[in-house]
């Protein structure tokens, strides 16, 4: 039986949820687990479907519809006299392509953009358009997978770290304003 890591090795890593789960990994765990069919996945197309059939020992099935249609490789591109800086793209970028500040224009990494169009959405001021890659000659998918996926682990790595650090301050302001309450309590 294939792994989960060895299944999640084959997706693209775009992080999208076209799939119906909420990234790559989510999909490959259910793949694993035989509650997922090789067919969910967009960015993957054909190719995607025929690696996982190979890996999974299944029959090739043609990409379920339900879950969209194959494109042609795109990146996220900001309409810079558009942008308000409102940074909702940035939270939204699973693997952190967009960089800019609140209140200042945004741009896209396009190099590290997988193309999962999931800054589209909460942008108020619809900036944001997708455009065709170029394809850089001699990249190969699953390197470019590979990179992405690298992204995706070190910002969930950065948010978990962001959330720790922030809970450890609301404990020590909650044990301050105790401590201060039992000061003045006793005087």
């Amino acid at each position: 039986m294939a792994s989960v890591d060895d299944i999640n090795a084959l997706l693209p890593q775009t992080q999208c949820g076209q799939c119906g789960y909420k990234g790559c990994l989510p999909y490959a765990e259910a793949l694993a687990l035989g509650q997922a069919e090789i067919n969910q996945c967009p960015p993957g197309g054909d190719e995607g479907i025929r690696d996982l059939a190979c890996l999974l020992n299944l029959p090739v099935k043609p990409l379920n519809p339900i879950h969209g249609v194959t494109k042609p490789a795109q990146v996220a591109l900001i309409i810079e006299q558009l942008c308000i800086g409102c940074a909702k793209c940035i939270v939204a970028c699973p693997v952190d392509a967009i960089v800019g500040a609140a209140k200042f224009m945004h741009t896209v990494i396009s190099s590290e953009c997988t193309g999962c169009e999931l800054c589209v959405p909460p942008c108020p001021v619809d900036c944001i358009v997708m455009q065709p890659v170029v394809a850089a000659p001699g990249v190969d998918r699953r390197v470019k997978a590979l990179l992405a996926k690298r992204r995706y682990d070190a910002r969930n790595l950065r948010l978990q770290q962001q959330a720790r650090i922030q809970a450890e301050k609301a404990k020590a302001r909650k044990a301050a304003v105790t401590a201060l309450k039992q000061t003045s309590n006793e005087t």
